[in-house]
């Protein structure tokens, strides 16, 4: 009894305390969920307001992306919108006899034996005129033009020069619709832009467009044209290092006006960055030639000639009779009869050092200066030697037919 009688007054104590304290729970509780529900709605509001500004923001932007254009225009792009129809493939093809058809009858088939490319720099009548190199068209037995539009239009030779490497074609005129400008080549600075536009590796790379600078504006380049090793010619070029590749021979070299400044040549083989191009200078009056006569028109001695080092030396003394302070020069080997040397007094064996005063140390020296700085007619000053003696002689020049 004790027991029930120790705890049972003291449980009946704790009840009223705990219904105080349950009422005060309770109040704090009602007053926590008031709280927790006003923090809950303006947590609600909130996000709505978060919401509508992503959404703000997102139209922001699709408006703006909607309304960015990039104008990639520049002089370049302008000079290739210009330009790059007049420049046209090349294709020289040659004739193959094979045995075919009934009978086995012999037939003849143009193949395909090299591309290159050209410039239409001419509309005349229902002619347009094409620049391409001479190795281009070399050995052909047809010509075919590939035009802007992938055309591909039968081509007549004009004529061509080995010695600049230019020819010029016709094609018919009706397709073409544009026609490059020539620049003076003679007003390049070094350092400015060059543009280069040709058939690199064929028609399926048509008018491939590189650019560079103009590297060198006066460049001589050694040429053997005959494949016997021996220099023939010093070709006289602009230096670009806008990439010019097989193929681009005979396409265009441009300055930023968009004016051709030369007909792209050649590139100097296993050296990235330097290729070459024949000058507007040079290209001018070849191509007037050509148009005119079907070839280039230049003054001859009359002489066929070799280098002093085509020889053993041993030559120069014992044969040509040489002063052993001679160690360049040209000699003579024929002389043409009745030629402007014959009427000169030169001779055979007779070894000339000096043109107009001007140092000749080979052949191609003699060429250059025969073919670039003196005309038919022209009076020019001879100095050579013969057993050993200086001498000087004029020769007239005339109309060059089969030699120098």
């Amino acid at each position: 009894m004790g027991y029930y009688d120790d705890h049972y007054p003291s449980r009946k104590r704790k009840s009223k305390g705990s219904i105080f304290l349950g009422i005060i729970l309770g109040a704090a509780l009602v007053i926590g969920i008031v709280s927790i529900g006003q923090m809950m709605n303006i947590g609600g509001s909130s996000a709505a307001q978060d919401e509508e500004q992503n959404d703000q923001e997102e139209d922001f932007f699709a408006e703006d992306s909607e309304t960015v254009h990039l104008d990639v225009t520049t002089d370049v792009t302008d000079v290739v919108d210009n330009v790059s129809d007049s420049v046209v493939g090349v294709f020289n093809l040659q004739n193959t006899s094979f045995w075919g058809g009934a009978g086995g009858v012999e037939n003849e088939e143009g193949v395909e034996a090299g591309t290159g490319s050209g410039v239409i720099y001419k509309v005349e009548g229902d002619l347009a005129y094409v620049v391409t190199n001479e190795h281009v068209i070399q050995g052909s037995d047809e010509l075919e033009v590939s035009l802007s539009e992938g055309q591909r239009v039968p081509a007549e030779l004009v004529g061509s020069d080995i010695w600049t490497d230019l020819a010029v074609l016709t094609i018919d005129a009706e397709n073409v619709d544009t026609v490059a400008d020539f620049g003076d080549s003679d007003q390049l600075r070094v350092g400015e832009p060059a543009i280069a536009i040709g058939n690199p590796l064929g028609p399926r790379f048509a008018r491939t467009v590189t650019q560079g600078i103009i590297s060198a504006t006066e460049r001589s380049v050694p040429v053997d044209l005959t494949g016997d090793g021996q220099i023939d010619w010093n070709a006289e070029v602009l230096q670009t290092d806008a990439a010019i590749n097989p193929g681009n021979s005979g396409g265009a070299l441009l300055n930023i006006q968009g004016e051709v400044i030369g007909i792209n040549s050649m590139k100097l083989a296993q050296v990235e960055g330097i290729g070459f191009s024949i000058p507007t200078t040079i290209v001018l009056p070849v191509i007037q030639d050509i148009e005119q006569y079907g070839e280039v028109h230049r003054p001859e001695m009359g002489v066929m000639i070799g280098s002093l080092d085509e020889i053993p030396s041993y030559h120069w003394q014992e044969t040509l009779n040489l002063p052993e302070d001679v160690g360049a020069g040209v000699f003579i080997h024929e002389i043409v009869p009745n030629s402007p040397a014959d009427a000169a007094g030169l001779e055979q064996y007779d070894v000339i050092v000096e043109l107009d005063g001007e140092p000749i140390e080979a052949a191609h020296d003699l060429r250059r200066h025969l073919y670039t700085d003196v005309d038919v007619g022209d009076d020019m000053s001879v100095t050579f030697y013969r057993n050993g003696e200086q001498m000087e002689t004029t020769v007239t020049l005339s109309e060059q037919q089969d030699m120098l």
